[in-house]
């Protein structure tokens, strides 16, 4: 699949594409109506498709301070987006210079003049350009006089229900994990390269992969019923994973540390990914290493049996 950056110069055989305009973080149910949309119009005319992206995040531009709060790398959503049919990932670069620039001109000299689009299609609450001052109607009325086409698509859900990435990375935070997967049509996952720890989990027979959550979203911290996916070789897993601060152990320390069932390998250096299934019970600090092995026990047995029901997300 193809990566383009809209600073750089459009290949000719990919322009005259139909664009899926937006963030799409998440790449939820929503977004991916949006993307199907575009995809479906591109491949009735014979033309390239794109989804894009923007990177960092207009918010992450506009307040640097803020929490975490990204549901997918861009890796990720390459991926996702190759999978959903796309031609090519269109990474907007928001920095300064995209930041000021008015929404005419985002229209007229990025999306007409540089990509040389045919099309875009958006959710009716979309918004560009300087200060968010173009909208669905902007893009229509303005870009149709530019010859640029333009298709919106409505909110997705039943009874008035909305799908948007607030709602998950709320239902994430609340220890939700399957509601957050209903709304992705998927488990919510981390990507990571496992580290070298303290190997303190070796020591009492539950020996984890250390990732780093990086600028991901922080779920609830606390115990999960896991799988994994070894991305070198495709080898998926299952285990039960600790996410949080480790209050057992000094000094606190911020981390993914999932325990596989019936894995023996060396994971150091490898990228992994996690998918979140289960909420099983918040961290907690024990009596000594005896009380926490015995509470770890009960968390894989129970991560076990809900991993091994058909019907487990």
């Amino acid at each position: 699949m193809r990566w383009l950056d809209h600073r750089d110069e459009i290949p000719d055989s990919l322009r005259g594409a139909v664009i899926a305009l937006g963030n799409f973080d998440g790449f939820h149910r929503g977004h991916q109506a949006v993307a199907g949309e575009a995809i479906d119009w591109a491949h009735s005319e014979g033309r390239p498709s794109m989804i894009a992206t923007f990177e960092p995040h207009p918010v992450r531009f506009f307040k640097p301070d803020v929490a975490p709060f990204r549901l997918t790398t861009l890796e990720q959503r390459q991926e996702l987006y190759l999978a959903a049919g796309a031609t090519a990932m269109l990474v907007f670069h928001f920095d300064g210079e995209l930041a000021s620039t008015s929404a005419e001109d985002f229209i007229a000299k990025i999306l007409v003049e540089r990509l040389g689009a045919h099309g875009v299609v958006t959710g009716e609450d979309f918004t560009f350009g300087k200060g968010a001052k173009g909208n669905v109607d902007l893009l229509r009325d303005f870009g149709g006089t530019l010859g640029l086409q333009t298709r919106t698509v409505g909110p997705v859900g039943k009874d008035g229900e909305v799908v948007s990435s607030s709602r998950i990375r709320q239902a994430l935070r609340d220890g939700d994990p399957q509601e957050a997967a209903r709304l992705l049509s998927r488990p919510f996952a981390i990507r990571g390269v496992v580290q070298h720890g303290d190997k303190v989990g070796r020591t009492i027979g539950y020996p984890t992969a250390n990732l780093s959550i990086e600028r991901y979203l922080r779920p609830k911290f606390g115990i999960y019923a896991v799988t994994g996916k070894v991305l070198a070789t495709g080898q998926e897993l299952k285990g039960a994973a600790n996410l949080g601060v480790r209050p057992q152990f000094e000094p606190p320390k911020e981390l993914l540390e999932p325990y596989f069932f019936d894995f023996s390998g060396d994971l150091y250096g490898q990228e992994i990914e996690v998918a979140f299934h289960h909420f099983l019970r918040p961290e907690a600090k024990f009596d000594g290493l005896d009380a926490l092995m015995a509470q770890m026990e009960k968390d894989c047995e129970e991560a076990r049996r809900l991993l091994s029901a058909p019907d487990h997300e």
